[in-house]
Order: C-alpha cells, then sequence, then structure tokens
C-alpha cells in the first residue's frame, strides 16, 4: 500500500468527489457500521442509559470499542474519570492509523486545517476506504472524498445506534451480540484483501495467535497479539525482501 502516492491526475470536483466518497460508504461500511451501531444501542437501552446518552458516545468517543468500554464502566458505577480515560485508552489505536493515513492528503493545505475534525471523526471503517479508493485519485479529490465517506458512515452510527435502542428487547441476545462483531470480521475481510505481503501475514498470524494468547491472558489477549503479529509480520516481510535482493 503506498501512502506516498502524489497522484496529479485532473480533479473531479469537490462536489463529485464527496459524492463520490458517499457512494463508497454506502457500497459496504454504511451498513457494517449500522449492524454493529444496532447492538451497541440495544445494549445502551439495557444498561438503563438513555438514547441521548448513547448517541452522544456514538458521535463524542466514535469507535465500539470505546463505547462498549463506556457502557461496562457505567453499569458498574466507576467514577466519570475512569470513564473517559479508559474509553480514550480504548481508541488510542486510531493514532497510528492517522500517522499512516496523514500523507495521502500531503500537498492538500486544506487538511492541514481540517486535520483535528478528520482525526475526530475517522474510524477504522472509513479508514480503510480512504486507504483502498485514495492513493489512486488526484491530490485534491482526497479531502471531500474522505469528508463524503465520513458523513455516511456517522449517519449509519446514529440510524444504527436508534434503532437498536428501539428495538432492544425485541431481538434475541445471541442475535444483539453477533451484531456487535460484524465490524470485526469486516475488518478481517477487509486487510485480507490488501496487497501488501505484510498485511496479509499479520493477519494470518494473528487469527493463529490470538486464539491462544487469549487462553494465556484474556485480559491483554488483544493488545499482546497485535504485537507480536505485527512485529512478526514486519520481520518476515523484511526477511522476505533482503533474501530476494541478495545476489544469487
Amino acid at each position: 500500500m503506498n501512502t506516498e502516492s502524489t497522484s496529479q491526475g485532473p480533479s473531479s470536483g469537490n462536489a463529485k468527489a464527496f459524492l463520490f466518497g458517499m457512494l463508497a460508504a454506502f457500497a459496504m461500511p454504511f451498513w457494517m457500521v449500522i449492524g454493529a451501531m444496532i447492538g451497541f444501542g440495544s445494549m445502551v437501552r439495557t444498561a438503563g442509559m438513555s438514547l441521548d446518552v448513547g448517541l452522544g458516545s456514538t458521535l463524542g468517543i466514535w469507535g465500539l470499542p470505546g463505547q462498549v468500554a463506556m457502557l461496562e464502566l457505567f453499569v458498574l458505577g466507576a467514577p466519570l474519570l475512569a470513564i473517559i480515560t479508559t474509553s480514550s485508552m480504548a481508541n488510542l489505536r486510531f493514532m497510528p492509523m492517522m500517522v499512516v493515513m496523514t500523507p495521502l492528503f500531503r500537498g492538500d493545505p486544506r487538511a492541514k486545517r481540517w486535520r483535528y475534525v478528520m482525526a475526530q471523526i475517522m474510524s477504522i471503517n472509513i479508514w480503510t476506504t480512504v486507504m483502498n479508493r485514495c492513493p489512486d485519485m488526484p491530490i485534491n479529490d482526497r479531502l471531500p472524498f474522505y469528508f463524503g465517506v465520513s458523513t455516511v458512515c456517522l449517519l449509519g452510527g446514529i440510524v444504527g445506534t436508534s434503532s437498536g435502542f428501539v428495538l432492544a428487547g425485541n431481538m434475541p441476545l445471541y442475535i444483539t451480540l453477533s451484531l456487535v462483531f460484524l465490524n470485526p470480521a469486516y475488518f478481517v475481510f477487509v486487510f485480507s484483501s490488501v496487497r501488501a505481503r505484510n498485511c496479509i501475514i499479520a493477519v494470518i498470524l494473528g487469527a493463529i495467535t490470538g486464539p491462544l494468547i487469549h487462553q494465556v491472558s484474556p485480559d491483554w489477549g488483544v493488545p499482546i497479539t497485535g504485537v507480536v503479529a505485527g512485529t512478526a509480520a514486519f520481520l518476515a516481510d523484511r526477511l522476505w525482501k533482503t533474501q530476494r535482493k541478495r545476489p544469487q
């Protein structure tokens, strides 16, 4: 995946690029967000929280792990500072994703002005769509495309949270919990389709080592798996490139 691409083709115009982003989001990410947020909205009502708080967490936290962490701590009666800290730490994974994505907008001065808004509204659905589509787009089209994708995904979050809250009690528990896991399943398919060899290796290693590490440390299984699988994939890919460059 080449984030340093500097495509300078003719711009299609802000409105067309924004519309293209909306259509790209409606193709799949929108529905994944709705499905996952239906599960979250149902959990919000089951926990005794109001719809306003649920929607506020969707728009403010905008990351399902952080939202679920907030919900669990709220039910346990944790202090507000602990809830804010935990939710923020759960979404800390967006920082390296934003660092990786930022070079795509290099050369467009508008991106610097809007960088904090871009960081706030970014989700993994948006990130994967932008990383797949933007490298082949003219630089001036990338920012409106980003906001087109983001707008539709945020709309999906609002619709999904509201629908789940209204439907709570009418859906079996296993369906509610299954919907929450739609997003991770979607991410596996997205990352598996990436052409970069290190990404494919990381997905495979994560699928193998994740369940094993979870048996040893359920609380830290996910971050440990990410570090182990990601590091091993990086080293394996680097070793592969070194072997290819070595003269026969």
